[in-house]
């Protein structure tokens, strides 16, 4: 009832090496000011299958961790073309052409209209076609509409992006379009997966392009979760509701309250944990974190480091306790930040605006890898359970 992605490990340039940390942290605080800019007037809606005979197929794929996000091989076309794609539940196109070009099959329809979107760090602009688009042998969808790039700028390393936000943020994106439905939304429309539904497990990792993620479409594989799969209602606060949003408040250890019950977004396409200024400031405080003016992010020492708490993150009547380990940046990686050897980075940042602007937090992809998160389209709700690495040790 649910199929899983089993892709090829490739290594990417990593989007941050560049500018190191510094670069990572604007393009996470650009995505921010996007989202809270956003799409305040719009709402999240759930898409009705239109048969919802599912193949009972396998659905998960793999993903590669390319060390600030996480990529998959998608192919679009018959014969298919591979390109490797960013997965980003903050956006809703899906499109290619950014590095390598896309090459029209008997598959592809020019639909003749113009595709523009605008990312905080990025821009994409070009034409719109429908083809067919293989996530995975039992994950094939038909006349997927796809943009094709004929200008993308902040796009190294990556063909485009597996757009897998609410589909409503495709509205005007498209020319002569009301909205594009995303990848999930289509395979449950052609009835391939049983439920309009996306699970996602990430791992957290000291080595970049190591195949350890995986997306599960139409449901969730129970091997990559440990105890109860709670569930937690979107949000109704706007802008955080245009997205993955959910209401959650924010401990530092047990007894300091740093965010009081807010409404934020869960999001694979930020790096980092954003936090609102105050509970950013509250935070940097308690941890008696400096910043770092190298890398822009905070920084402590090993002495620091052992008496740091744990994150405490209430969501939905149940906490999700973020550990010391969970709070760092993985040590093993402090070059591709631009940081030094044996230096230790906390990836909670500051979000750049006040707590009450209605998207108040980003759980982004540091936060996605200890917990298992389930983008429930069809019943407007999150899923997340503890794993393997809730308490992991490897950073």
């Amino acid at each position: 009832s649910h199929v899983v992605i089993r892709g090829i490990p490739f290594a990417t340039r990593l989007r941050a090496a560049k500018g190191g940390a510094k670069e990572l942290l604007e393009r996470d605080r650009a995505r921010a000011q996007k989202f809270l800019a956003g799409k305040s007037n719009h709402t999240f809606l759930a898409r009705k299958a239109k048969h919802a005979s599912s193949t009972g197929a396998d659905s998960s794929i793999d993903v590669t961790d390319s060390g600030v996000t996480y990529t998959t091989q998608v192919g679009v076309g018959s014969p298919a073309t591979d390109y490797t794609l960013l997965i980003d539940t903050g956006y809703s196109n899906t499109w290619i052409g950014a590095n390598l070009p896309y090459k029209p099959t008997s598959t592809s329809h020019n639909t003749g209209n113009t595709i523009n979107v605008s990312y905080g760090s990025g821009t994409m602009s070009g034409k719109e076609y429908t083809d067919t688009v293989t996530l995975g042998p039992d994950l094939v969808i038909q006349n997927q509409g796809i943009g094709v790039a004929s200008s993308a700028q902040g796009f190294e390393g990556v063909d485009g992006i597996l757009g897998v936000g609410p589909a409503d943020l495709t509205q005007g994106t498209v020319s002569n379009t009301t909205d594009v439905p995303t990848v999930t939304d289509n395979l449950y429309a052609q009835g391939t997966i049983s439920s309009n539904s996306l699970g996602i497990s990430y791992e957290p990792s000291s080595t970049a392009n190591v195949s350890n993620g995986e997306l599960t479409f139409g449901g969730t594989d129970s091997t990559k979760y440990t105890g109860t799969l709670n569930t937690v209602p979107l949000t109704t606060t706007s802008p955080a509701s245009a997205y993955w949003g959910i209401d959650q408040s924010v401990s530092y250890g047990t007894g300091q309250t740093i965010l009081n019950t807010t409404a934020g977004i869960v999001d694979t396409g930020t790096t980092l944990l954003l936090l609102a200024t105050e509970a950013f400031q509250a935070y940097q405080k308690a941890t008696g974190a400096v910043e770092d003016s190298t890398t822009g992010l905070l920084t402590i020492t090993s002495e620091q480091y052992a008496k740091l708490q744990s994150l405490y993150f209430n969501i939905g009547g149940v906490t999700y306790e973020f550990t010391p380990n969970a709070q760092i940046w993985p040590r093993g990686l402090n070059s591709t930040l631009g940081g030094k050897e044996g230096q230790i980075y906390l990836i909670a940042s500051d979000l750049g605006s006040n707590v009450g602007s209605g998207l108040d937090f980003i759980n982004g992809f540091g936060w996605i890898q200890r917990y298992y998160t389930v983008f429930d389209t069809g019943n407007r709700q999150l899923g997340l359970a503890t794993t393997a690495y809730t308490d992991a040790d490897t950073n």
